[in-house]
């Protein structure tokens, strides 16, 4: 710096500064310019991994080989080509196979794509295939195959819960919910249609090269499957879907339609266990009670003692069905109370001519009416457990009567309908006005709706990633599996691991 001459402060030699003098590039390079590790990712590494630590000892991964590892997966082995001493491509280990699907089911994966990919670089995955990479064709393949072998895996799993105490048989729950199927609403076509695809496939496959052929092929059988489903539902302006035709356009929770399959789980109340599961094609609930009481007993080797179900399943066939089988049935009875005096005031009858106003004779058979006129029995009807029988008054009585404006305005001679029911079902009625029925029949969303909420939230399956019911029904089978391993685990794996 320069004193005195009016130079700036700033003004250091070497530098240019305000006054055009030239920097001296001597002193720029003083500083050592810095060494960095060069951005490079056009490139291979080579990098060495512990597969056994690439998880904790506390994950989630390590549970479900555990458990896996218990089963007896002979069945399996069997069915493998590749044998020891022999020629052939080895086959993956099916435990590992089990395991990838259930650990991606957990974790709300269901794509065998996905599963695939994550087999490259997630590190559960990566430890359950040991760094195999599994191609997503065998992924797929052994989710939708063996199926005998699927459903012993799924039975044996019972009895290890079961052996852990998780399932007492003394209550359970029965209830069903829709998951749509891998198929749009507007792949719904009516029967014409469906033949003119059909007569076109035909015609393609006859005009196409044999090396074009396949996919024509393909096309042809889902118009042949979609027709046939179409012929099974035998009902007026029915339609079936050219994607998945053992889809049923069933209606929605919130109100819509779409094409749909009943997922029906049968749930142990001790710990909320699903000891059974089918797919049914029926929107309705009410067929499905007892095939599930046979699947339980099927799975587990015993009846349960008391079964819980809503309105949908209560019906008069399954109130005595469910008596007959000797299992306590807890019910909804709404919808199913006797007629209540506004209903004959709509018809125009007085309040004094209700059908309770009649007395009935048991030692003559007969009902008199409060003007004293005789109604004799005219016909009998059976239907479902309950006798029916139809008692009539004489024309020319209730045409003379006084009263008749105020008894039977809409007939010539009033009637009275007197029903027997089927002691099951006056037992029943009778059961579910008592306090004890009805705070056990509180009980049941509790338990019959928690499997259906974690497999659709935790799970994912809201929509089925395969298409046909024989498919359909091996993914819900799958989706069970995972979730009762999941309850395994919480209820047992990680106390004990937390327990040390």
């Amino acid at each position: 710096m320069r004193n005195g001459d009016g130079g700036s402060g700033n003004d250091l030699p070497g530098f240019e500064g305000v006054h055009g003098r030239k920097v001296d590039e001597t002193l720029r390079h003083t500083e050592p310019k810095p060494r960095l590790i060069p951005v490079n990712r056009n490139q291979m590494r080579i990098v060495p991994v512990d597969v056994e630590r690439l998880i904790g000892e506390e994950h989630e991964a390590r549970a479900i080989w555990s458990f896996v590892g218990r089963l007896d997966l002979a069945s399996y082995y069997q069915e493998i080509g590749s044998v020891e001493g022999e020629g052939g491509r080895p086959a993956y280990d099916p435990q590992v196979l089990m395991s990838v699907w259930i650990y991606g089911y957990s974790k709300g994966i269901g794509s065998a794509r996905e599963i695939a990919r994550r087999t490259e670089y997630d590190p559960a995955f990566q430890w359950i295939a040991a760094m195999e990479i599994i191609n997503y064709h065998t992924l797929s393949d052994f989710r939708i195959s063996h199926k005998e072998s699927l459903d012993r895996v799924f039975i044996e799993v019972l009895g290890v819960l079961s052996a852990e105490g998780l399932i007492a048989l003394e209550r359970t729950t029965q209830d069903g919910t829709k998951v749509k199927a891998c198929a749009g609403t507007g792949s719904f076509r009516k029967e014409a249609t469906i033949m003119a695809h059909l007569k076109a496939a035909r015609e393609q496959v006859r005009l196409l090269q044999e090396s074009e052929e396949e996919a024509s092929l393909r096309e042809q059988k889902a118009h042949i499957r979609a027709f046939e489903e179409l012929k099974k539902v035998q009902r007026a302006g029915a339609r079936a879907s050219m994607t998945d035709p053992d889809a049923r356009n069933m209606k929605q929770s919130d109100g819509g339609y779409a094409p749909s399959y009943n997922l029906q789980i049968s749930a142990d109340s001790a710990h909320d266990i699903i000891i059974a599961q089918k797919i049914s094609q029926h929107p309705e609930d009410f067929k499905e009670l007892l095939p599930a009481v046979e699947r339980i007993e099927d799975n587990t080797g015993k009846k349960p003692r008391q079964m819980i179900a809503d309105g949908g399943y209560t019906t008069r066939e399954n109130i005595i069905a469910m008596a007959e089988r000797k299992v306590e049935f807890i019910g909804s009875l709404d919808g199913r109370t006797p007629s209540h005096p506004g209903q004959f005031a709509s018809r125009g009858i007085d309040d004094a001519f209700r059908p309770d106003r009649f007395t009935y004779d048991a030692e003559l058979a007969v009902y008199l009416c409060p003007q004293g006129k005789v109604l004799r029995h005219r016909s009998t009807q059976k239907r479902a457990g309950k006798v029916r029988s139809i008692f009539s008054a004489r024309a020319r009585d209730c045409q003379a009567c006084s009263s008749n404006g105020k008894c039977c305005p809409q007939g010539k001679r009033r009637s009275i309908v007197r029903t027997l029911e089927h002691a099951a079902m006056n037992e029943f009625a009778k059961k579910m006005k008592t306090e004890e029925a009805k705070e056990i029949y509180k009980t049941r969303a509790p338990i019959a709706e928690f499997p259906h909420a974690w497999i659709k939230e935790k799970i994912g399956l809201r929509q089925f990633h395969v298409r046909g019911l024989l498919k359909v029904g091996m993914e819900a089978l799958w989706a069970c599996l995972t979730y009762n391993i999941q309850q395994w685990i919480r209820l047992c794996w990680r106390p004990r691991l937390a327990a040390g």
